[in-house]
């Protein structure tokens, strides 16, 4: 079977949204994909704002944020459709929404941008709210993309997703396991914003820092590391973690860019050394965090004596891997097939996810 779909991704880096349409074929059980048209559409200060501060609102004012959300994602697909000339070439879209709340203990995660919203404009069946059945099921609804790694990457013993939050896929003799390794992008991109900066390009701010140990240990000796999996990070939680520590030390970005790269590296390779697969594996890159030269560099040492060999794919995959696998997942709900696996995320059972929106009726108006 061969699937035309659209995927949408917003994640906790807050860079902006992603678009990805993808052709997707299945055959006897193993998947092919091609990514035909890809964008990032940055957001504004205004979003970026509503997003990020939306938890503090009342309930009035997160519906309405909801749906004027669900209404922004799918003007943004018009223009993607438009743009790329590919009006009646999409089967359904699939979105995973922003997180604005995820509380896996108290069964409790949300992800706005209304689907019915989608739909209406679109016309396209949309495929939403992918995470509340498994956190429903006692699941951590994250990390999501572990199917995806599955069915498309599997070749790699580690898939490792550096954006706001860094999460790490294991694939060990057909057994996965995947958790929230760290927080990533969103405390380097806050970092550099005191540097008048949106990001720290190439890691050039960190490069010439110092490293803080005793703020670097103090990091590394957070109550979440040492857990084990399946556990993952709320956007809040991330935060939490480490800004208090690195904010409160009163030293310059640089030495704080500095350490928060190795207190990366060093929790990418904790979770390598706690889990270890063969002699020789390979870890596949992806997310904002692979184009940061110098965390590159800072992962290559620390894995080098764990035999692990960092692996960057082609810029698209590179960029928009989330998208893809959104867009995996829209089709293998439109299968009724698994989309959450319960090894990874630690629910009662492996789970169907997704609310489907028909974007017209069946007798096609």
């Amino acid at each position: 079977m061969v699937y035309k779909v659209i995927g949408l991704m917003s994640g906790s880096s807050m860079d902006g949204l992603d678009i990805v349409y993808t052709q997707l074929e299945e055959v006897r059980g193993a998947w092919t994909f091609e990514i035909i048209h890809a964008d990032c559409i940055p957001y504004t200060d205004e979003w970026v704002n509503a997003l990020e501060y939306i938890s503090t609102k009342s309930v009035q004012e997160f519906l309405r944020l909801d749906t004027a959300y669900g209404r922004y994602l799918g003007e943004q697909v018009m223009r993607f459709i438009e743009q790329y000339d590919i009006d009646h070439k999409v089967h359904f879209i699939a979105s995973h929404g922003h997180t604005i709340m995820h509380e896996p203990k108290q069964q409790t995660t949300c992800q706005i941008g209304n689907g019915a919203m989608i739909a209406a404009l679109t016309g396209l069946p949309v495929i939403d709210n992918l995470r509340a059945l498994d956190v429903a099921l006692g699941g951590q609804g994250a990390p999501i993309v572990p199917i995806g790694d599955k069915l498309l990457f599997g070749n790699y013993e580690y898939c490792l997703n550096i954006g706001g939050i860094c999460n790490i896929t294991i694939q060990n003799q057909n057994k996965l396991l995947a958790f929230d390794v760290c927080p990533a992008n969103q405390v380097l991109n806050r970092l550099a914003k005191n540097e008048g900066k949106d990001m720290d390009e190439d890691g050039a701010i960190a490069a010439e820092g110092n490293i803080l140990l005793d703020v670097l240990t103090e990091l590394n000796d957070r109550q979440y590391y040492k857990q084990i999996g399946p556990k993952s990070l709320g956007n809040e939680e991330a935060r939490d973690l480490v800004f208090p520590i690195l904010l409160e030390s009163g030293h310059s970005n640089a030495d704080m860019l500095r350490t928060m790269v190795e207190h990366i590296a060093d929790q990418v390779a904790a979770a390598v050394r706690l889990y270890p697969t063969q002699a020789d594996a390979h870890m596949l890159v992806t997310g904002g965090g692979a184009f940061n030269k110098f965390l590159m560099e800072q992962l290559h040492k620390a894995l080098l004596p764990l035999n692990v060999t960092v692996t960057i794919p082609d810029d698209s995959i590179v960029k928009y891997k989330e998208g893809l696998v959104m867009a995996l997942i829209g089709a293998l709900r439109w299968r009724e097939e698994n989309t959450v696996l319960s090894d990874v995320t630690g629910a009662t059972k492996d789970s169907v996810g997704g609310t489907i929106w028909m974007g017209q009726g069946y007798n096609g108006g």
